[in-house]
């Protein structure tokens, strides 16, 4: 079973374990960058499989002052990683299910989730397709990895 929680003390030395693949790299940064990450509108959040520690992200309350794409009061995802000898498994389309139901018990005033995803990243593209995220017609351009499609899911009512 996939379940979220938010970032504790307890979790940095497993965090720091994570790897993705040298290429994946450029479009989630490194479990130190996502560490260092500290600010009162960033919640830093892990993903376990049972006892097991298989990936993180981060909420940012922020997302719709720094993307016009976003609409106001929603949430953004960031940096979402799935160590790289989960992946494949569809343990990440179950971390993004499991993240709606999440957000809508401790996130229930934001009405939508929004990311970004780079076009680069088939992968995770179709994890979050798979996971039941929208897609936007049009492509966020000024990624520092490249395009990326605007994605989007409706955070259920608790």
């Amino acid at each position: 079973m996939v379940v979220i929680e938010k970032l504790s003390p307890s979790h940095i030395a497993a965090v720091k374990r994570i790897q993705l693949a040298p290429e994946q790299i450029r479009f989630a940064g490194t479990s130190d960058e996502f560490l260092e990450d500290e600010c009162d509108t960033t919640h830093r959040h892990v993903i376990r499989r049972d006892d097991t520690l298989i990936g993180y992200f981060k909420l940012d309350l922020a997302y719709d002052k720094k993307y016009e794409y976003c609409p106001a009061g929603a949430l953004g995802l960031r940096a979402f990683v799935i160590d790289k000898q989960y992946q494949g498994k569809g343990l990440g389309t179950a971390a993004v299910k499991a993240l709606l139901a999440y957000l809508s018990v401790h996130y229930a005033s934001y009405p939508w989730l929004y990311l970004g995803v780079n076009c680069q990243n088939p992968g995770a593209y179709a994890c979050y397709l798979k996971a039941g995220l929208a897609v936007c017609d049009d492509k966020y351009l000024g990624g520092p990895a490249g395009p990326q499609y605007i994605m989007y899911g409706k955070i259920p009512s608790s």
